[in-house]
Order: structure tokens, then C-alpha cells, then sequence
């Protein structure tokens, strides 16, 4: 335990983390950090903090994917759905990879990182950014639209909703057990709402059914494939 006054090892690790200089992403063009961990994976609580550390940033979205195959270890996570983890599998086959772990994060659909490890992750924001690239997406009247761009093969154009509150689940059982886990910007929802073909194209955005939750619109290259645009709604 740190000295009263002194900051963890963590708390340190996370401030440095949001302080860092911003790569050349930007609020119209977040570069997208996808955690996936499990309330019952011991491992997991110093990714979470370093997600949480990334939320406040404009111009990084950062999203935790709550994976269900550690559920049967004595605590089922209370945000976990299957769809998360087959998300994580696909990014798993993209990459020629025979397993998924966590804490892992991927970002922008491409560089893969140990959840936990911030240096780790910092150098793959640098590796990892979009820059200028990628279609541009406008947001309005209930329609996302996407611009004129290169696109190989068709690409999924994604709605994700998720909740920006910082959210503490006491964890009853398993290997967290007796602790209380803070959480932010979990995903709630993800939904294909169209396919992006490289010519401009609109999206109805389904009306969401809790206004606490934020949205967003990813466009990825395939399943498991580069996130060519991302944009918050």
C-alpha cells in the first residue's frame, strides 16, 4: 500500500497515461482502444484502470468489452454478453492467432497489447494511428454519413453504445472476490447498422432506449479487421 500522500504505482501509471501527448488522432478522428477483460480475471483490474485513465480523453475512444469465458470460475461478469467474446475471436482468426486472453486491448483494429501494460500501449497508439486516413463521418438528424474513401472489401459500419459513467461492481466471488471493481465506458450494445463499400453512403441510427449511454460509429475493414474511421455521436 503507497504511503498516505504518495500515488500507487497504478494511480501513477494511469495519470501518465492521460496526460501523454496526443498522436495525430484527433475529436473527429479518435484513434479507438478496445479493452477485453472479465470482472473475474485477476488480471484485469490494472487494464481497467488504464481505460478508465484513457475516457476522459477527446481524442482516444476508449471501449471495454466485457468476454464471458471467465464466468465459469465463480463470478459471471455482469456486463459480459457472448457477442463480446466472439468479437475478440475474430479479431484473434484475423490475426492467425490461436487464443484469446485478457486483459488484452487492440487498437484501432490492429496492434495488439497485454491490457495492463501502459508502455506497451502507448508505443501501439503511435504504431496504430490512423492519421488523416479513412472516410469522414458526419452525424445528424438521426442518419451517420459516411464519405467518399478507399475501401478493399466491404466494411462494417458498426453502432456501439456504451455507458461513460464511472460504474463500481462489488465482486462477490472468484478471483476478485471482496473487491470493488470501477468501470468506465463499458459497451452495452454493438450493432451492425450497414456495409461501407467506398462510396458515400447513410445509416439510420437507431433511436437507444437508455439515455445514459453514449454512442458511437466505427467502421472496420471486416471481421476482426483495421478500424478505418471512428466518430462519437
Amino acid at each position: 500500500m503507497a504511503a498516505k500522500g504518495m500515488r500507487s504505482p497504478l494511480a501513477i501509471a494511469a495519470l501518465l497515461l492521460a496526460t501523454a501527448p496526443a498522436q495525430a488522432a484527433d475529436p473527429v478522428r479518435p484513434t479507438v482502444v478496445e479493452l477485453y477483460q472479465s470482472q473475474g480475471c485477476s488480471s484485469c483490474p490494472p487494464a481497467n484502470a488504464l481505460v478508465n485513465a484513457l475516457a476522459g480523453r477527446a481524442d482516444i475512444l476508449a471501449l471495454s468489452f466485457a468476454v464471458t469465458y471467465w464466468d465459469r470460475l465463480g463470478w459471471k461478469d455482469i456486463f459480459g454478453k457472448p457477442e463480446f467474446t466472439a468479437r475478440q475471436w475474430d479479431y484473434a482468426r484475423a490475426g492467425r492467432r490461436g487464443n484469446v486472453a485478457t486483459p488484452q486491448m487492440i487498437v484501432n483494429g490492429n496492434a495488439v497489447v497485454t491490457g495492463s501494460n501502459r508502455a506497451a500501449l502507448i508505443a501501439a497508439l503511435r504504431k496504430a494511428d490512423r492519421g488523416l486516413t479513412g472516410p469522414v463521418i458526419s452525424i445528424g438528424r438521426g442518419m451517420a454519413s459516411i464519405g467518399a474513401g478507399t475501401a478493399s472489401r466491404p466494411a462494417m459500419v458498426w453502432l456501439v453504445r456504451y455507458d461513460p459513467r464511472t460504474i463500481n461492481v462489488p465482486i462477490g466471488r472468484g478471483e476478485n472476490g471482496g473487491r470493488t471493481l470501477p468501470h468506465r465506458n463499458i459497451v452495452r450494445s454493438l450493432t451492425q447498422i450497414g456495409t461501407w463499400r467506398g462510396q458515400p453512403a447513410r445509416f439510420s441510427l437507431p433511436a437507444s432506449s437508455d439515455a445514459r449511454l453514449a454512442a458511437a460509429i466505427l467502421i472496420q475493414d471486416g471481421k476482426g479487421g483495421r478500424i478505418l474511421a471512428a466518430r462519437r455521436i
